[in-house]
């Protein structure tokens, strides 16, 4: 395969290229291999890049782009009123073949109306899905979808982003990955008609390993590799498992500044939590897959700061060299 080269948004997310520029740079320096191409105001990229010793200016280049897309902007105003955006310049450097990858920190809604419109979807696929890891038990992990692309989902959209998921558990090296329905209950009595109903399916599928349902304690528990969910679901989980595993930080951190004896055994306990923090902090897991698209769109969370973009690029290399897009391509032909 050819050098893997990454477009990415540098206008995009709460801290825009004074994040991202480094950020891309750090990944330029770790990737021998990688060529990135810089798309935003091409005189404050130049500075922040000027600013940085040891750069392989052969490596990088910049796309001018004068018109940004605000995190609060409208998906459809996005999409027609401004050809010129950083975020759109860059999907159609994928859209064109002059990129492989597309890396945004920007309005999600925005992201998915470009996407689409720009790469369409996989034969066989409505539409696509946002998938990330989240981690479990043991060290483990596993990939949860969709994470807010489609707030209404028919059962047949969930049996899709089943098999989509499997495909990209398996290009992680999953064998034969254990594909579970996010559900209010394991019986096969509970839950809503399309949850119902996209079980019914994947029970008619024998090429995936489906293993029913799955309530929320057993995704961390590490029952399933993938986990399929509407994006209403999906989001509300992420958005509660990051928040909860922030408070319990701050709180464990509290617990050991209340008296000498707490600093102490803190204090021998320090090595472990950094550790523990490190392996669960978001910047870690930070970088949502675009599933079904005919081109690999990864999007970053807006909040990310430098590790946390960095994240979100190196998950984008590694579809790259997995080529992605085509093993769901050659999978779907074959299940759908």
């Amino acid at each position: 395969m050819s050098a893997p080269i990454i477009a990415i948004d540098a206008m995009g997310g709460d801290f825009g290229p004074h994040c991202i520029v480094p950020a891309s740079l750090d990944c330029l320096a770790e990737f021998p291999s990688l060529h990135l191409t810089l798309v935003g105001q091409r005189s404050l990229i130049e500075s922040l890049v000027g600013a940085t010793l040891g750069v392989d200016r052969s490596r990088l280049q910049i796309v001018d782009a004068d018109q940004v897309i605000s995190m609060d902007e409208r998906p459809a105003l996005a999409l027609r009123g401004k050809p010129r955006s950083s975020m759109r310049l860059a999907l159609e450097l994928v859209r064109d073949g002059q990129a492989h990858a597309c890396v945004s920190a920007g309005n999600t809604g925005a992201l998915m109306a470009l996407a689409r419109h720009l790469l369409k979807t996989l034969p066989g696929i409505d539409r696509p899905a946002i998938v990330t890891t989240i981690p479990t038990r043991h060290g483990g992990s596993c990939l949860l979808l969709d994470l807010g692309a489609n707030v209404d989902c028919d059962a047949r959209q969930l049996y899709q982003f089943a098999l989509m998921g499997s495909v990209a558990a398996s290009a992680m090296g999953v064998d034969r990955p254990r594909v579970a329905l996010l559900n209010v209950g394991t019986e096969e009595i509970k839950g809503n008609q399309q949850v119902k109903l996209a079980a019914k399916l994947l029970q008619q599928t024998p090429a995936l390993n489906y293993r029913g349902f799955i309530e929320g304690d057993g995704l961390f528990r590490g029952d399933a590799d993938v986990a399929v969910c509407d994006g209403f679901v999906g989001n509300l989980l992420l958005k509660s498992s990051e928040g909860l595993a922030e408070m319990v930080g701050e709180r464990v951190e509290a617990l050991f500044k209340r008296s000498m004896g707490a600093r102490l055994v803190g204090i021998l306990a320090l090595p472990l939590l950094r550790q523990l923090r490190g392996e669960l902090t978001p910047a870690a897991h930070n970088g949502a897959s675009f599933l079904g698209l005919q081109g690999i769109v990864v999007k970053s969370h807006g909040a990310a700061g430098r590790e946390g973009f960095r994240t979100a690029l190196r998950h984008a290399v590694q579809e790259i060299e997995q080529n992605l897009p085509d093993q769901l391509r050659r999978r779907l032909e074959l299940l759908l």
